[in-house]
């Protein structure tokens, strides 16, 4: 159990190291055996292949001449096997009681020859080997003659360079695995590079902050997305991160202001205020007003917070938007009288949204609210739609007094409220646009803005349609 208990804790660079290693070693093991194989089979059945040749030729020999094996045969035959015989090879010709007629050798000395088989158990041709012999009999029967042919063939010098290639592959393999070894070692560290680099990038994001990055080479790899990935990852934490820091800033400020006015008059009212009727009264109204200020403030901080957390259902669909915004901006006009709401939603009819109603209507609320509060001296709001490919456009115009152009770029943002809405009087917490642009967001929707000071504001939102 310990051995694989250390190789799970060893640094990964090593079990790369170790498993590019093994893996070239098998390879090269494999390789190697298969050749080392193929290749003594081949020059063992070359070795075959002459002792049949030489077999064949005899006989052809024999049984074209007819010869008789008598004394006076005996040379002519002995000529002819000392011509077709082959290096490291002895041919016998053996009578029927199994002595040697011809014996005719080349370079077949210090050889001991093991026991013959009985020359009547030679019916065909039998090869085999014995030590270190290729042994091949074949019956010889010719007129009265009955004997045997048989030739050896000494397999030494096949031994040697079988042994010798073996030897040449054995020292190969030891060297691949030298190389191996090496090379997995800089394969391994080649591809720990990058991510070593991003090791130093995350502890330099923890002592220095968040705006340190990777530096790579975009070749296109996987490893270089995979240092794109942490950019772009690093990027929306640091932008999420000056966001909530601006937001627990904000939240902090738009929180103190009423607190410490109520407090103020708290503490007036211990002081000496409650013995005065109108101050006590006036004290009274007025932390009544900065308390539904407070509660309005954190309602609209809960809903942002359910807006970014809210689940929404893959399926989700809403038939019939055009009846549905109708429904809705009929409701927004029963409490607001004064403003006349021009509605052009004929382009809905028969589509099929991607979104709640619930969701469709908060977003159109904030939105209409918005229009009523900045619509300035003007009374006329337009709710307009139109549909473009998969996506429906919906935009909510008036004619009031704009946004200015430096601030177009943060109004979306969380507790931003342009100055001039700041000092116009009107209520507001600057997380309405924040809250819509949230929903939408989750149900793979957007929101946009288009803004002229004094000459009105265009907010356009797009929802995507179901198929």
């Amino acid at each position: 159990m310990r051995g694989p208990s250390r190789f799970l804790k060893l640094p990964i660079k090593w079990k790369l190291t170790l498993w590019s290693s093994l893996l070239l070693f098998l390879v090269f093991i494999g390789y190697n055996s298969f050749q080392y194989f193929f290749v003594e089979k081949w020059m063992f059945n070359q070795e075959q292949q002459v002792v049949q040749q030489t077999m064949r030729e005899f006989l052809n020999y024999a049984l074209e001449k007819e010869q008789s094996f008598e004394e006076d045969d005996l040379t002519e035959l002995r000529s002819f096997l000392e011509k077709i015989n082959q290096r490291n090879q002895m041919i016998r010709i053996l009578d029927e009681e199994g002595k040697p007629l011809i014996v005719v050798s080349e370079n077949f000395q210090d050889i001991t020859l093991p026991p013959l088989p009985p020359v009547q158990s030679i019916r065909t041709q039998i090869q085999e080997v014995r030590g270190d012999l290729l042994i091949m009999s074949s019956p010889l029967t010719i007129f009265q003659f009955n004997g045997t042919v048989m030739i050896l063939k000494n397999m030494k010098e096949f031994e040697q360079l079988s042994g010798a290639l073996f030897q040449v592959m054995a020292i190969g393999c030891l060297t691949a695995v030298i190389i191996s070894g090496l090379g997995g070692r800089l394969l391994a560290r080649q591809l720990l590079r990058p991510l070593q680099s991003m090791n130093e990038t995350m502890s330099n994001v923890r002592q220095k902050g968040f705006h340190e990055r990777v530096q790579f080479h975009d070749n296109q790899d996987e490893i270089a997305t995979l240092m794109k990935m942490f950019n772009k990852m690093m990027d929306q934490v640091e932008r999420s991160f000056l966001q909530q820091r601006q937001f627990v800033e904000d939240a902090s400020h738009e929180l103190r202001t009423p607190i410490a006015i109520i407090e103020g008059h708290l503490g007036m009212l211990r002081r000496w205020g409650k013995n005065d009727p109108a101050v006590l009264e006036e004290s009274l109204q007025t932390s009544i007003q900065e308390l539904a200020r407070l509660k309005g403030l954190v309602q609209e901080l809960l809903a942002l917070t359910r807006a970014e957390h809210v689940e929404i259902e893959e399926d989700v669909t809403l038939h019939d938007p055009d009846q549905a915004v109708c429904r809705m901006v009929k409701k927004f006009a029963m409490i607001q009288p004064t403003f006349t709401i021009e509605e052009e939603l004929a382009p809905l009819a028969g589509k099929i949204l991607a979104i709640s109603e619930e969701h469709l209507e908060q977003v159109l609320l904030i939105l209409l609210d918005n229009a009523v509060k900045y619509s300035g001296e003007s009374r006329r709001i337009h709710v307009r739609a139109k549909v473009q490919e998969n996506v429906v456009c919906m935009e909510i115009i008036d004619e009031g007094i704009g946004i200015p152009e430096q601030d177009l770029p943060y109004v979306l943002d969380r507790l931003y409220r342009v100055d001039k809405a700041r000092n116009s009087g009107e209520s507001g917490y600057g997380l309405g646009l924040a809250i819509a642009k949230r929903l939408l967001a989750r149900n793979n929707g957007s929101i946009a803005i288009q803004s002229v000071e004094q000459k009105g504001t265009t907010v356009t939102v797009f929802v995507p349609l179901r198929q």
